[in-house]
């Protein structure tokens, strides 16, 4: 009996922590970029209280008892979100399994899918909080306007000349296994030993994808899918409190036999 209080506790607690992770894809349904995540787990080590037998007379089956559930981890699905026109000419969306390499503050490299960047007071391109993309683009003082071709090619038109100029080629990240980053908040990802080698690559080529100017990625979240989400894990949640009171009631009637 006590096995299956502690049993039913850890479904609580798991069902818990997939509520929280449910919580947070809800919230960030409308984050430029976001990829939502998905709580994983896996049971506990299995009690064996009789083994199978082999021979004549020997059971087949072993009798055993799961001491109940723990987080293994937690997923992202790094499918591509629906595509927003903003027209501003500053935002590109990224149609492929790219990154944006970014440079933060302390000088290491991170990555995202959020485009919506911005010039700061020097004409840098930098993301909303104010991060330099890399490999960094000075965009001339008197530009009148700015072009960002599908192959990542930065140009800028300049008061009083005719052509063009050409600032830059804007390159993404393709690490080997997106998974395995670590999510720092202000959607960006940090690469690890984990996610592998990270190469960098020209927009349309590799599996990168192409920018298109002018538009966002959305969140990948579909608020619909989270809902049902929210829903069985409270279900699940129940369940797993009744059993603590079930098995609570049977423990009240074992002491109060006479």
């Amino acid at each position: 009996m006590m096995r299956a209080l502690y049993t039913a506790a850890t479904g609580m607690n798991a069902q818990e922590l997939k509520m929280q992770v449910t919580a947070n894809n809800l919230s960030n349904a409308s984050t430029t970029g976001f990829k939502k995540a998905r709580a994983e787990f896996e049971d506990l080590l299995v009690e064996t209280l009789r083994p199978a037998e082999t021979g004549e007379g020997g059971r087949p089956v072993p009798l055993e008892v799961g001491l109940g559930v723990r987080a293994a981890g937690t997923s992202r699905a790094f499918s591509q979100g629906d595509l927003i026109g903003t027209e501003n000419p500053l935002d590109i969306a990224i149609q492929g399994d790219g990154f944006l390499p970014v440079r933060q503050l302390d000088g290491t490299q991170a990555l995202t899918r959020a485009g919506n960047l911005r010039l700061d007071s020097t004409g840098q391109l930098v993301t909303q909080q104010g991060l330099m993309v890399e490999p960094g683009f000075q965009i001339p003082a008197d530009t009148t306007e700015i072009v960002i071709t599908e192959n990542g090619r930065v140009q800028a038109k300049v008061a009083g000349r005719t052509n063009m100029v050409e600032v830059g080629v804007l390159e993404l990240a393709m690490p080997e296994n997106p998974g395995g980053m670590t999510a720092l908040g202000g959607n960006l990802f940090l690469p690890t030993e984990a996610s592998g080698r990270t190469e960098m690559t020209k927009p349309g080529e590799g599996g990168a994808g192409t920018l298109l100017q002018g538009f966002v990625e959305g969140s990948n979240v579909k608020t619909v899918d989270e809902m049902i989400d929210l829903i069985t894990t409270q279900r699940a949640y129940e369940m797993n409190s009744k059993v603590i009171q079930t098995a609570d009631q049977m423990l009240q009637k074992l002491t109060n036999l006479r």
